[in-house]
Formats: C-alpha cells, structure tokens, sequence
C-alpha cells in the first residue's frame, strides 16, 4: 500500500520573461538555476528549475515563463504563496538585500512562533521567508548554492511550505491529511497542516474570502509532494480514481515520474517520485548554464533553439558581504 509523503517535493509558478526570472531568483535571491529545459506540455516554452546545489526535492522551485500571457489573479482554488527558509539570524540581512533591489518587505510578522517576510517577484509572486528557529533547516544532502551572490550563511535552505486558498479548504484538508500531513494548529484564519519529514513539511490553509483566482503571470500552477517509488504513483491513482477525483495517469517527467490530481477543494496538486536531485546539465557547461533537452527532444534541438529566447546564466558572482 502507498506510504504517507515526508512534504513538499517542489512548487510550479508562472512568471513573464525567463531572463528576468533568472535574473531575480539566482542574482537577488540567490538560488542555483539547477536546469533549463522545456515545458513537456509545450516545447517552446522555457522550463525553469531553481534550488540549492543539486536541485533536491524539498528545495525546488520551478518556473513556467510565460511572457506573452496576461497578468494571473492570486484567488482560490490556488497556491497563495510559497515560503522560503533562511537560518534564524538572516532576516536583518534580507530586509537589507531586498531594499537594496527596491523590493518592498513585508515584516518580519510572527507566524506560529517563527519570524516572517513577505515580499513579490517582478510579476507579483508572492514569497515568504521564514527564520529558521530550531537551526535544523540544514538535513544532510541539503546545501546552498556556495557560487551564488549571497554569502552561505544566509543563504535560502530549503522549501519550507505553501499557503493555500480553496474552495472547500475541509475537502483539502481531507486530501492532505489521506497524504499523509496532519493537522497541527491555526491562528488568524491560518489552519497548518505538517507532514512527518524532516524539510519542506507544511501546509496552510487560508480561511479568507477572496475573488476565484485567473491562472496567468504571478500565479502558482500547482504544489508537488514527495513519494518513494512510482509504483506508488500507481496505487495513488487507484485510490484518487476510486473516490471520483480528477486525477491524471502517470507520466514520465524525466526527472522524476509523477501524476497530478485536483482535490474537491480545487487546488492542484502534483505527486512526484523522490530523487538525489533534478539537476541536470545541457550541451555546455554544469547544471542549469545551457538549455537541456530529454532523448525524446533532443532531435528537435535546432527548432526548439531557434524558437527560445537566449538565456544568460551567471556561472558565478562576486559574493555581498
């Protein structure tokens, strides 16, 4: 039988220009672009992957750019924002940083104990960072990028979770907790959800009324979460389609195996198979410096280049202090 998820294995958004995504999340933010590849559903379209050194689960945050899409409406059923953990004592620095940028911060807030920061991306995702009060945010496998603009020590670590708005947030309760998350508390119409992992762990469900979210530019596209094997995948498909739900067949995404599924409440979730990593090098350079394409495109290369806008990826920066 299928096994609960430890959390989050990555979160999908949707942003405008690919450049200047590439310019925030790795210049400013300081994550690695891990891999640039194409959007499996359309080859013509950038697909984006940011994370620590190696792109492991739990780290990830993946891009779809979109630059002529219509601006997106932050509403249920969606992923409101995603938060982003940094050691306890980085929030000065980041309040610093951002400004420095002329990102406007939100906080610090206390959420549940930890200090937070709200901030948008050039096309208005909404992001957090959340101070690191237990000093675990760190597991083995799990480092920054040593390369990147920002020193290790304040670096971003990992994931740590996703708020959401649904349309029925009992029903995506009921979905997370036959994941495997459960319930753990809730203050000022926040209700938490944590799986039993060790990083990228929580789920909050945002009790607010708000206009029905329009999928477009700063908007999430869905939230994955991590499963051991794809045979897995296949008992989860037969669960999810036993109780009616809008649930896709297993799919080979080359770096990992997933399926997708719209709980009741609306949100779209992704289950993906577990990996070391999703870094993955193209024709030239290391992880993330040119476009990388599977077996299956790889014959399509000089059309798929030709319809791509060129990337500049920093192979490395001098280091703020």
């Amino acid at each position: 039988m299928h096994t609960d998820t430890p959390g989050l294995h990555h979160v999908t958004g949707i942003v405008g220009d690919a450049q200047e995504a590439i310019d925030f999340y790795t210049g400013v933010l300081g994550l690695r672009l891990v891999t640039q590849t194409v959007n499996f559903e359309d080859i013509l379209q950038h697909h984006l992957y940011f994370g620590d050194a190696t792109g492991m689960p739990g780290t990830v945050l993946t891009l779809f750019p979109d630059p002529h899409g219509d601006a997106g409406r932050v509403g249920p059923p969606q992923v409101e924002s995603v938060a982003l953990v940094v050691p306890d004592d980085a929030l000065e620095y980041w309040q610093a940083r951002l400004g420095e940028h002329d990102i406007a911060v939100d906080g610090p807030r206390e959420r549940f104990g930890d200090r937070c920061l709200r901030l948008e991306d050039p096309v208005g995702t909404r992001l957090e960072f959340v101070a690191d009060s237990s000093g675990t945010v760190s597991p083995t496998g799990i480092e920054p990028w040593t390369d990147g603009p920002v020193p290790t020590e304040r670096a971003i670590r990992v994931l740590h979770g996703v708020s959401v708005l649904s349309v029925n947030p009992y029903a995506t309760a009921s979905t997370l907790e036959t994941l495997g998350f459960e319930y753990e508390s809730e203050a000022g119409g926040r209700v938490r959800y944590r799986a039993p992992g060790t990083r990228a762990t929580v789920v909050d469900i945002l009790e607010r009324d708000a206009d029905f979210g329009r999928e477009g530019q700063g908007t999430f596209h869905h939230v994955a979460v991590r499963v051991e094997r794809e045979d897995d995948l296949h008992e989860w498909h037969e669960l999810f389609d036993d109780r009616g739900y809008d649930v896709s067949r297993v799919k080979d995404r080359h770096f990992f195996h997933s399926l997708y599924v719209r709980e009741p409440g609306g949100v779209l979730f992704e289950l993906a198979t577990d990996t070391d990593g999703v870094a993955a090098s193209g024709v030239d350079g290391r992880p993330g410096e040119s476009l990388y394409l599977p077996d299956w495109f790889e014959r399509d290369r000089e059309l798929i280049e030709s319809q791509l806008p060129t990337l500049t990826v920093p192979t490395a920066h001098t280091r703020d202090r």
